[in-house]
């Protein structure tokens, strides 16, 4: 039996959608659920949401729901709200003309078939009948689901060229569900990569986004997938490159965006151990600012993917660090983060030692406490009869060293030694 309570991951987001779907049907309209919904039920994963498809013309959906919003008028969309959780409700409807390679000249309200040999790929196109317990296939997308394949809808370099943005989304689903892309669908990726230029890029961003933040096997089979199709090139405004990923298939399972990046990056651009420190120093700047253009990443993860590798950049001193410089460094808000980036990059010559020393020697450090409270401070120098300058920061910074040293162990060691180190005025 198709409807299953049991399986049911969001029952009020699904119950919702059913109310929608029978309150439609009863006033006489067509009406199912469509797209990822049935995709992903039919699967035995969770819908993230439902959608439902009708005849009914958004003028008789406002009518039937008199408080529901407009929400993409031009695409005959309206957001309900059944029981408290928000439906969006889309009339049938086919698209003609492509001209930016995004989105339709014109928008046609038409019937379920047609509307399913508009959409991107035939697992997408399924629609289902709830309340009569069925699933209606007009493109064959139960027999993909069946057979683990990502197939386009009718001719793919049709499909593709409606919307660019559909040649990522082949790969994310691909990733996601294990699936294999059929080979006509696979040439036309390959064929039509060039064209991701014409795509937002807030949009590719997102799309690369939800691919790589995704649990480790899926965000490695993405990222393998770009290259394998040379859609990497065109993603991130550079050059394509068939590299190793060494360290995105290590970097830890629950990283966020920012993370996962700098691994992509690193195992993209870093040659070996030796010059982490000249790649941070000399590329890295100018590798953020493309890859920030490419994706539209928002200031926040470009700040954090610059500080993360700057910072293991930073580590491979720890061994000539004093203990002042070990704690100042384990101090820093994103080394935790730098860390893990080193430990994933244990196979370049070199790390694999490194990491084993730092984790040696770090945990002591820690536990004695790498970010005491200062002893002293810019007004106890001021008190001495020092004239506010450059000099003053110097000999705090000083004081800060030794006493994360363990030479100064309390407030009046430390004011006794500034007092050497400045002559009465």
């Amino acid at each position: 039996m198709l409807y299953n309570a049991a399986m049911n991951a969001r029952p009020s987001s699904r119950e919702a959608a059913i109310r929608v779907v029978g309150k439609l049907q009863k006033a006489g309209y067509v009406a199912y659920l469509a797209g990822g919904c049935v995709r992903d039920r039919l699967l035995g994963l969770e819908p993230k949401d439902h959608d439902v498809a009708t005849d009914a013309t958004p003028d008789r959906v406002l009518q039937l729901y008199p408080k529901a919003q407009r929400v993409g008028e031009a695409f005959g969309v309206v957001l309900v709200r059944a029981g408290g959780c928000p439906i969006e409700v889309a009339t049938f409807r086919c698209e003609d003309g492509y001209s930016d390679g995004r989105h339709p000249d014109q928008v046609q309200f038409t019937d379920a078939e047609h509307d399913a040999q508009r959409r991107d790929f035939t697992i997408n196109a399924l629609f289902e009948d709830p309340i009569a317990d069925r699933v209606i296939d007009f493109v064959g997308g139960q027999e993909d689901l069946q057979a683990r394949r990502i197939r386009s809808v009718g001719d793919p370099d049709e499909r593709f060229g409606e919307d660019y943005l559909r040649l990522l989304r082949a790969v994310r689903f691909a990733a996601r569900l294990d699936f294999q892309i059929e080979i006509r669908t696979s040439r036309a990726i390959r064929n039509l990569g060039r064209y991701l230029g014409q795509i937002s890029r807030e949009r590719i961003g997102q799309e690369i986004g939800w691919m790589l933040t995704a649990p480790r096997p899926q965000r490695m089979h993405a990222a393998k997938l770009l290259q394998d199709y040379h859609l990497d090139g065109p993603v991130l405004l550079e050059d394509h490159l068939a590299v190793a990923l060494p360290t995105l298939a290590v970097v830890a399972e629950q990283s966020d965006f920012a993370q996962v990046l700098a691994a992509w990056m690193l195992d993209r651009h870093l040659r070996d151990a030796g010059s982490l420190t000249n790649f941070a120093d000399q590329h890295l700047d100018n590798l953020a600012h493309r890859w920030r253009k490419a994706m539209c990443l928002s200031n926040d993860t470009r700040d954090l993917l610059l500080t993360r590798i700057r910072l293991a950049a930073a580590g491979l001193a720890w061994p000539t660090l004093p203990k002042a410089g070990r704690k100042r460094w384990l101090a820093q808000a994103q080394t935790d983060r730098a860390r893990q980036l080193l430990r994933a990059l244990r196979h370049v010559h070199g790390i694999d030692a490194l990491v084993d020393q730092i984790d040696r020697e770090a945990n002591p450090l820690l536990e004695e406490g790498v970010a005491p409270f200062p002893y002293v401070t810019g007004d106890d120098l001021l008190e001495m009869g020092l004239r506010p300058g450059p000099a003053i920061g110097k000999l705090l910074e000083a004081a800060y060293d030794r006493q994360l040293e363990g030479d100064l162990k309390s407030r009046d060691a430390s004011l006794a030694w500034l007092r050497e180190q400045t002559p009465q005025r």
